[in-house]
């Protein structure tokens, strides 16, 4: 009752709702990316939602599309900009994706999507993730985020899917917003992003 019709209810009037509160908010970013980087603001990337369906996620771009004499993209340390570290710091990349939830594509709360390259890699219970909507902010990326490892986060997002109650996900979103709120920086030690995720092989 509460994942079929109760939570998608929840998501569309939220996400319209902070759509509305969080406007000049979003129309800020935009302008402030498109002036002082001087790039498209929007970061758009095919990503795997609900049983695998393929959809396309928006965020707001934080770093360039700079490459090296062999035309292959810099590490993603060294094009992240410093308006996109702050960006991120304050979670603000994430805003465009209320528009996905509005689309039915994310849900508020649900495993993080990750790329779709990874979908022939996973093992029988990590593909389980799947088995739910995904969501702008999760079970794991409140309990360590991209700071813990592969084999955490998985565990966690197949605690979610098991777990899965309104409760759990009103838990969820107050302690995103705690983290939000304290500016708290989860990212992994000496990277601009979560390292390649290779499978089980390894």
């Amino acid at each position: 009752m509460y994942v079929r019709f109760i939570k998608p209810c929840i998501d569309f009037f939220c996400a319209l709702f902070f759509l509305i509160l969080f406007s000049p908010v979003f129309l800020f970013v935009y302008l402030f990316i498109l002036i002082t980087c001087r790039i498209n603001p929007v970061f758009l990337q095919v990503r795997p939602g609900f049983k695998g369906k393929p959809f396309t996620i928006y965020k707001f771009k934080t770093m360039t599309d700079d490459k090296d004499e062999n035309g292959e993209l810099l590490p993603d340390e060294l094009r992240l900009t410093g308006v996109g570290k702050i960006i991120r710091k304050m979670s603000l990349d994430e805003l465009p994706q209320l528009i996905n939830v509005l689309k039915g594509d994310l849900s508020l709360v649900g495993p993080r999507p990750l790329i779709m390259a990874y979908l022939p890699l996973y093992n029988k219970e990590q593909a389980r993730r799947h088995d739910v909507k995904p969501g702008i902010t999760g079970w794991a990326q409140v309990n360590g985020r991209d700071a813990i490892t592969w084999d955490e986060k998985f565990k966690l997002d197949i605690y979610y899917v098991d777990n899965l109650s309104f409760l759990l996900d009103i838990k969820i979103l107050l302690k995103t917003g705690g983290n939000v709120l304290a500016g708290r920086d989860e990212s992994p030690v000496n990277s601009a992003t979560m390292e390649m995720w290779y499978g089980n092989r390894r």
